[in-house]
């Protein structure tokens, strides 16, 4: 079969076309980066880009399912030297005598839990990929109570149903907003203990948030305070211009 020759003139046109859509992309992402660096902000993020992130946030919820779960490993293949993410709210040393976890009622009432109290419910455990925003993952393992446990036995049923579930630390210099579907599903717990052991401090010490349907910054270290809303409650690092979902 003999060899189609291509022609100089084939070859110049095309190089000149090739040249034009390279500039023409060029300059079209030098346009949108300015146009986006002008625009307005929401929560340190340029609104078309916030916009987008609302909109894949509907998505994902819409398309939650809260029966499917996380893939879990043997508790054998989890990670002894636990990376930590974070000291925002847990700079201080923890006050394990009079620490309580605070949870705001519909009615205004404000109901306070100790560790001693959490730890009299059903204990469950979970050992999981956790996953870190900024691209690094680790098998992990914790032990606590799972939240829909924690709302059966409080009696929270009436907060319960309210679309948002909202958390600080007790100095509340941390805070994070999640989504209902995502605090009840099966795997979220409240977790009192890392491979076995009481939580260190660096990993939020008395109790920490364990939901592995999320991204690290939304597990926040050290429950102060618990607070349901249909609104979505503020968030950490949504104000700093992430995502509000943060999950998969």
């Amino acid at each position: 079969m003999k060899n189609k020759q291509v022609s100089k003139s084939y070859i110049a046109r095309t190089s000149i076309i090739s040249g034009v859509i390279f500039l023409i992309f060029i300059f079209g992402s030098v346009f949108l980066f300015k146009k986006l660096k002008a625009e307005k902000q929401d929560n340190g993020t340029p609104n078309t880009l916030r916009k987008t992130l609302d909109l894949n946030e509907k998505i994902a919820n819409n398309a939650f399912n809260i029966t499917k779960t996380t893939r879990v490993f043997d508790k054998s293949e989890a990670a002894k030297n636990v990376r930590v993410n974070g000291y925002v709210g847990i700079q201080d040393a923890p006050d394990r005598e009079n620490y309580f976890i605070s949870i705001v009622k519909n009615n205004g009432d404000t109901l306070k839990v100790s560790v001693d109290e959490l730890k009299k419910l059903p204990k469950t455990e979970v050992t999981f990929n956790f996953k870190c925003i900024e691209g690094w993952s680790q098998i992990t393992n914790w032990s606590g109570v799972k939240f829909t446990d924690f709302i059966k036995a409080y009696h929270l049923e009436n907060e319960n149903a309210l679309n948002y579930v909202g958390m600080s630390t007790p100095d509340k210099q941390y805070y994070v907003g999640i989504d209902h579907k995502s605090m009840i599903q099966p795997q979220t717990i409240l977790a009192y203990e890392m491979n076995g052991k009481t939580l260190p401090a660096n990993q939020g010490y008395p109790i920490r948030l364990i939901i592995p349907v999320k991204y690290g910054v939304k597990h926040l270290k050290r429950i102060g305070t618990i607070v349901f809303s249909n609104d979505r409650p503020k968030d950490y690092w949504y104000e700093r211009g992430y995502d509000y979902y943060c999950g998969f």
